[in-house]
């Protein structure tokens, strides 16, 4: 399966339009946001565990990473609610569960394999958010010198000057909006721009958003 697999493209994708598919597990379905391959497969995607749901004993080849949009996500290593965002490096395994029910923003199978970092950041804590240009603030999550991953804060009203990214850029739409010169991007919108972009950003209501950089370097 093939949905948005060509990194050399822009894509976006409202996921408020996609249907929830069912997965191999009862109570688990998935909006598919991007994907190379079958059940094994390079993706991206929203995955929706209902009340009392579990997914069978698995192990991240490739690694998996993921934001905790709604609900509470849980493991053997703990439970994650909203706003945290989790790291799982290749070579772990888990079984994942939600008692109450949890929706995640998922990505698997796109990690290096020296990137060890189990990485846990409760992203709704305001104790490790910085000043970055004027009317945004910064969480950093992970970063390394092949890739950034972030939450930004955008105030009401605010403009940026032009970014280069040589390595791509990922967004997702957490809260809010924003727009560009090719468009605006409303909550739960995925975005994904190919190595070499140029982006000029500004928002009338303000955002939050997740932002990966640097990865998709050809």
């Amino acid at each position: 399966m093939k949905i948005h697999a060509d990194l050399t493209e822009r894509a976006v994708v409202d996921s408020a339009t996609l249907d929830w598919v069912p997965s191999p597990m009862a109570g688990v379905e998935r909006r598919m946001l991007e994907r190379d391959g079958a059940e094994v497969a390079r993706a991206t995607s929203l995955v929706r565990y209902a009340p009392g749901s579990a997914f069978s004993a698995h192990k991240h080849d490739m690694g998996e990473e993921f934001l905790v949009l709604d609900g509470v996500f849980s493991d053997e290593s703990g439970d994650f609610p909203k706003g945290m965002y989790v790291r799982n490096p290749p070579g772990s395994s888990h079984v994942p569960s939600s008692d109450p029910g949890a929706v995640i923003l998922v990505k698997l199978r796109q990690m290096q394999p020296d990137d060890a970092a189990y990485v846990r950041v409760n992203t709704l804590d305001p104790a490790g958010w910085q000043v970055g240009r004027a009317g945004e603030s910064i969480l950093p999550l992970h970063i390394r010198p092949d890739e950034e991953v972030v939450m930004l804060d955008w105030e009401r009203g605010a403009r940026f000057d032009a970014q280069d990214f040589p390595g791509g850029a990922e967004y997702f739409v957490i809260e809010g909006s924003f727009e560009d010169q090719d468009g605006r991007y409303d909550q739960g919108t995925w975005l994904r721009l190919p190595a070499d972009s140029r982006q000029t950003i500004r928002t009338s209501q303000g955002a939050r958003v997740w932002r990966k950089t640097g990865h998709l370097e050809t």
